[in-house]
């Protein structure tokens, strides 16, 4: 009997194709993420590929004859991976998927920031053509762009800025050895150096225990006051509220998000307010090409898992 892979979540093609290529009855949910609703959904998974909702214990404990989890991106912070290692199950992602997309948009909110972009949209359409001789966008090249974390979409970011735009990068990243960083990025001893020191600053962290709330008003105050924020991480890194009250009080020109601390993001999140601020809804890696190599990743995972074969992207140590 073909082995079950649940996907509560759909996604594109590619990923559901490889799976039923290779023999697999490919089972998609309902898109519902309570807890009950993916507690039957996954009762009778072989594998499941996911994507956003939770996966605490009482949702693995749930499906008896799972095996793999193969996550559909990089965060692996909505499952518990501690607890499928305990009971010998797979957790695999998808880190060479997105990093490139996510380092397009986290570029893209840098030139809007710098032009003014958003901004000179809306005063266009209401009609105030004059604004052009008042309000001045900012040039990029030889711009100071600090990177806090230099992984994959840190060093990709930096890529582009230093040879596409000509800006000067630099990057902090306590994992990573100074003679590790690409020779575009030069390594600097502190967060706090980046925050004094850059014209953007973009920010590449997980989230975890060490950097929930690490950005907050001692080092949002560091920042020049024409400089700007990007956040295309994981909106636990970033303190909200000390970011509302620097860009309100114009402490520094402006910020971009990509993510949040609350997912979806309240319409009335105060944030929403300012007009110093450019949002979007957690899509910088949904591209339609990320898309598919982030299902079809998960599901080479979940099959190598299911074959016997140590997953190519194992998130643990299964024995």
């Amino acid at each position: 009997m073909a082995y079950k892979v649940v996907i509560p979540q759909d996604i594109t093609g590619a990923g559901k194709d490889y799976l039923r290529e290779k023999g697999y009855e490919v089972v998609v949910g309902s898109g519902k993420t309570d807890l009950g609703t993916l507690k039957a959904e996954v009762a009778d998974a072989d594998a499941l590929l996911v994507r956003t909702a939770p996966y605490p214990a009482e949702v693995i404990d749930a499906a008896p004859r799972l095996k793999a989890i193969g996550r559909h991106g990089v965060g692996v912070d909505n499952i518990d991976v501690a607890h499928c290692t305990k009971k010998g199950i797979w957790v695999t992602f998808a880190p060479e998927s997105n990093a490139n997309s996510v380092a397009e948009h986290a570029m893209g909110l840098i030139f809007a920031l710098a032009h003014n972009i958003v901004y000179m949209d809306g005063q266009t359409r209401a009609g105030n053509w004059e604004i052009r001789n008042k309000v001045k966008g900012s040039d990029l090249a030889g711009k100071v762009l600090g990177i806090v974390g230099v992984g994959r979409i840190g060093s990709l970011l930096g890529e582009k800025a230093a040879f596409g735009v000509k800006m000067k990068v630099i990057g902090y990243d306590p994992f990573i050895p100074p003679d590790k960083y690409p020779e575009y990025v030069a390594p600097v001893d502190s967060i706090e150096e980046v925050f004094k020191t850059s014209d953007y600053i973009s920010l590449h962290l997980p989230s975890n225990e060490q950097t929930k709330g690490l950005v907050n008003l001692s080092l949002l105050s560091l920042m020049k006051r024409s400089a700007c924020l990007v956040n295309c991480a994981r909106g636990e890194v970033l303190a909200e509220e000390d970011l509302y009250k620097v860009l309100a009080e114009g402490a520094i020109k402006g910020a971009a998000l990509d993510v949040f601390c609350q997912e979806p993001c309240p319409y009335d999140n105060p944030l929403f307010t300012l007009k110093n601020i450019i949002v979007s809804p957690h899509n910088a890696a949904l591209t339609q090409e990320s898309m598919n190599r982030m299902g079809l990743h998960a599901a080479m995972g979940i099959h190598s898992a299911l074959s016997g074969e140590k997953p190519q992207w194992a998130v643990n140590m299964v024995e």
